[in-house]
Parts: C-alpha cells; structure tokens; sequence
C-alpha cells in the first residue's frame, strides 16, 4: 500500500502571517485561462507546490520530529514546533482578494468544499437593514479570506488554518427589491425562470432575498465562514435554505484534469475561459451599453439548481449506454467520434450502419454552444450528498452553478433544448431552482452592493 502522508504539525499562525503566507499563493484569473483543468478543477499543481512527509517516516522518526504516541487509548499528540518551521503542507496558505473587479467565486477554480445558503430579509427589515448587512458581511468575508479572525465573536473553528482558498460571494434575489423598495432597480434579467417540463422544485428550497455562495478547500475554513455569515445576519434576515456540497480535493490527482460528477463523468470540459476572446461578453456585465442597471457592472448571473441524481437507475447501464447518453467517452471525456477530451466533436460522424455516432439525443451534442445560437455559461457546481433514504436510494446530484451575463441567453436557452429530448433528462431530477444577481466586485473601502444600496 502506498505511503500516506500527514502534513507537519505547525504553531498557530497570527491573522498576520496567514495573511502574509496566503497572498503568495494567491489564483488569478490568468491562471484559470490555461486550459480548461483551473475551472474544471484545478486539482494537480498541489501535489507539486506542496512539500508531504510519508506516514511510514514520520512514525519511524518520531523522537526526532517531536511526534508523541501516547500509550493510554492509543492517543496521538503533536510537540510544539518552533516558529520558524517550514509548512509541509501549503494546500491552506492559497488565499484570494476579496476587493476586485468581480466578485470571488466566480474564475477560482473548483473548490473541494462548498455552502449555498440562501436569506429572506426579516420582516420589517428595509434598505437601512439591507446596507447594514452587506456591510457586516463584506467585513466578514474580507476578513476571512485574509486568513484572519471575524471581528465578533469568532468561534475559533479556523483558528489553526490558513485562508484554504476561501471565497464568499453574495448575490440578491427577486423578491429582494420589492423588500427594500428598490424596484426600479431590480435588472430586467432577474426575471423568474420559466417552468420547465422536468423540474419538480421544493419551493421552500428555491429563490431567496439574498444568496451566499461559500468555496473552500478546507472543510473546517466553509463552515467556519457558514457560521460567521449566518452570526452576522443577525435579526436582519433568516436563512430561507441551505446546501452543502464538495468536489474532489486538490492535488488528488497525479495531474491537473476536468473534475468527475457523481456519475462518473467527466462535467465541465467545454466550460469557457478567460483566454477566449468573448469571455467577458458572455460571462460578465459590461461597464456601458447594457440594459442592465449600471450597479451591476463587471458582475453576473447566477442559476443555482439542486440537481438530484437517479444513480440506482444510471448504474444499471452498461458504460456504453452511459456514453451515449452523455456523448462522450467515460473513461477519458474524448467525444464518441474520436480524439481526446479537446477535440472538436463531429456532429456527423457515422458508423458503419448509417448511425450517428454521436446520438442526436445525446447530452454533449444539446448543450454545445453553437447548437444553441451561441448560447454559454461558466459552470462551477458542487456534488452533493444528503444521505441514504430507508429504501436505500441515495438523494445525491449536482448543486449546479453557473454563471452569465444574461440568463435568458445562458441557461434558459440551452435548458429549453434540452427540455425537448435530452437522453439525461431520464436519469436526473431538478429538485430546487434560485436565480440571483450578483454585482461586480467591491473596491477598497467599499461594501459590496454599495452602489445599488446607497446609489
């Protein structure tokens, strides 16, 4: 069996030096235009950036590094290391800017763990409330993201990590305009979805006032932040939903590859990048000649939907049968007419029969962009798993998230295609649906939403 590894023990950093040590790992957006691997995942260049020590060794050499195994219950116990050690592990000191032109959340690459959770304002709470809040949470998420402790009241869940790459991202919902009397600022684009022929939605578990996307790629870092966000809420808002999600972990890989959903897929290989020339027109508000209102510069669009999975059902295909529902090769992503995972599909292959190869029902063949006039959206979804149901069934899926400058040119159209014979459309329930404005990012001494709050 191979090695497993534990990261050195280190002496608490102060909010300071987590700081310091996350700025020097800090994504870009640069980073996630190289190929599709960043928002696809991310997970390879850890393993490389990240000094391990093996299990095998570290027990070996105990006296010398400090390891005590206590003999009463098998404890285990860490010796204080000096200050100046070298991290073994540098997967907590990532660290993104919560100040900048969009919002983070949206070009970081897939995050190992994930929160959604959604607020209605309270009753009697306004535009005053509202500002007050956006104001106590960016605060918050500044802080955090920095590695540092909340101002109040901090529950010490984080106290030992670094900032583990964690964004916040806040996003209002319809019915939130109505609530602080801003609705001729409300955008025209926040319009409620249309139904959908295979939506079988919770209304208890959709849309909300306000909307909290929280990524990180510690599991203690999300909560901790889940916690100081619904703290800071206070009695100015109530949490309406809340989902928890994950992907896989990063540098789980031997290389940097296109994450895999629950069923075993590769999800996400056609995402657009930030190299593509209309990246930004597809993804982001722009400045000047929208319709939008001018507070949603640089911001987007976000579809959050709760996406059950049939696995007892989609296990019982054979893998060929998968792949022909999905369009695409199983084991490497490559489409059904050849290549690797990059390679253009062609549409019109055929087998020796006279069949497309591709399936015309296939998903990968609906969803393409220039079968739906063009029609993109920046994918960046969590798996999830709620548990396993007295007959067995797991309630497991996608919690989808994508992000676009203009829903009904996004999601909308490519959803009313595959509305209309999508071969997955069998082997998937869409259980809970929100659609949420999210402004561009904020500068330094800035709130986010300031400019719609106090414009």
């Amino acid at each position: 069996m191979a090695d497993q590894s534990i990261p050195e023990a280190r002496a608490p950093r102060t909010p300071k030096a987590a700081s310091k040590a996350g700025s020097k790992a800090a994504p870009t957006a640069a980073s996630a235009s190289k190929g599709e691997a960043p928002l696809n995942g991310g997970a390879g260049d850890d393993a490389s950036r990240a000094g391990v020590l093996s299990r095998r060794r570290l027990l070996g050499t105990a006296g010398a590094t400090g390891l005590v195994l206590g003999a009463a219950g098998g404890a285990v116990g860490y010796a204080a290391r000096p200050a100046e050690a070298t991290p073994l592990a540098s997967l907590g000191a990532g660290q993104v800017m919560f100040h900048g032109k969009h919002q983070p959340g949206i070009l970081q690459g897939l995050q190992a763990r994930g929160h959604l959770v959604a607020f209605d304002l309270a009753a009697g709470a306004g535009r005053k409330e509202a500002a007050a809040l956006l104001r106590r949470w960016s605060e918050t998420a500044r802080r955090l993201m920095a590695g540092e402790a909340a101002q109040q009241d901090d529950t010490d869940v984080a106290r030992d990590a670094g900032p583990s790459s964690l964004t916040i991202t806040f996003g209002f919902g319809f019915g939130f305009f109505a609530r602080t009397g801003l609705e001729k600022q409300r955008p025209i684009a926040l319009d409620p979805l249309p139904d959908f022929s295979s939506d079988q939605l919770d209304k208890a578990r959709s849309n909300g006032d306000l909307w909290v996307q929280i990524g990180a790629d510690d599991a203690l870092v999300a909560f901790h932040a889940l916690r100081a966000i619904q703290k800071d809420a206070g009695r100015a808002a109530k949490v309406r939903w809340q989902m928890n999600g994950f992907n896989r972990s990063p540098g789980a890989t031997s290389s940097p590859m296109t994450a895999r959903n629950l069923m075993g897929q590769m999800d996400g290989t056609r995402n657009p990048k930030p190299a593509e020339a209309d990246f930004d027109r597809r993804i982001f508000v722009p400045q000047s000649g929208s319709k939008d209102p001018a507070w949603m510069a640089n911001g987007s669009y976000a579809v959050v939907r709760r996406i059950r999975m049939l696995l007892d059902d989609w296990e019982q295909l054979p893998v060929k049968a998968q792949e022909e529902v999905i369009g695409r090769r199983k084991s490497d992503g490559a489409p059904l007419s050849g290549g690797t995972e990059t390679t253009e599909m062609d549409l019109e292959k055929t087998d020796k029969a006279g069949n497309l190869v591709v399936p015309i029902n296939a998903h990968a063949r609906i969803t393409r962009p220039d079968q739906n006039g063009g029609a993109a959206m920046l994918r960046r979804p969590f798996s999830y798993h709620d548990g396993i149901g007295a007959d067995g069934v797991p309630d497991a899926g996608l919690l989808f998230v994508c992000w676009q400058a203009d829903p009904l040119r996004g999601f909308v159209t490519v959803q009313r295609k595959l509305d209309r014979g999508d071969a997955l459309s069998k082997y998937i329930r869409h259980e809970s649906s929100g659609l949420f404005a999210v402004p561009g990012g904020a500068a330094e001494g800035e709130y986010v939403g300031q400019r719609l709050l106090e414009g």
